[in-house]
């Protein structure tokens, strides 16, 4: 059975920072791109970091770059979020998704595998 489970979210204050873990299991996601999307309270669901199979492409939300770094962990088949720098707009629920897609087209749609999602919350 394939799963991504995330974990890490929690509260922290504005200009603080958190890292975000994307575990997966149940099958070899080569050649999928994983990618992190959020959802904040009454808003659509967004794009936010994407990383494909090598590595060696990664994508990211205009609104988060220069403070979100995605990365990716053979090893232990996990993916990560490091989050500095947050801001009270970056409160949502995270989901970490997969997709067989080059990570500059990861979007909210057409993933074909979903975690349940990581509550992050940003004090102003």
């Amino acid at each position: 059975q394939v799963s991504l489970v995330e974990s890490g979210g929690g509260l922290v204050q504005a200009g603080g920072s958190l890292r975000l873990s994307c575990a997966a299991s149940g099958r070899t996601f080569s050649g999928y791109s994983i990618g992190w999307l959020r959802q904040a309270p009454r808003k659509e669901r967004e794009f936010v970091a994407a990383i494909n199979w090598t590595g060696a492409s990664t994508s990211y939300a205009d609104s988060v770059k220069g403070r979100f770094t995605i990365s990716r962990q053979y090893a232990k088949n996990t993916v990560y979020l490091q989050m500095n720098n947050l801001k009270p707009e970056d409160t949502a629920v995270y989901y970490c998704a997969a997709a067989r897609s080059a990570a500059h087209t990861m979007g909210v749609v057409g993933n074909d595998y979903w975690g349940q999602g990581t509550q992050v919350t940003v004090s102003a």
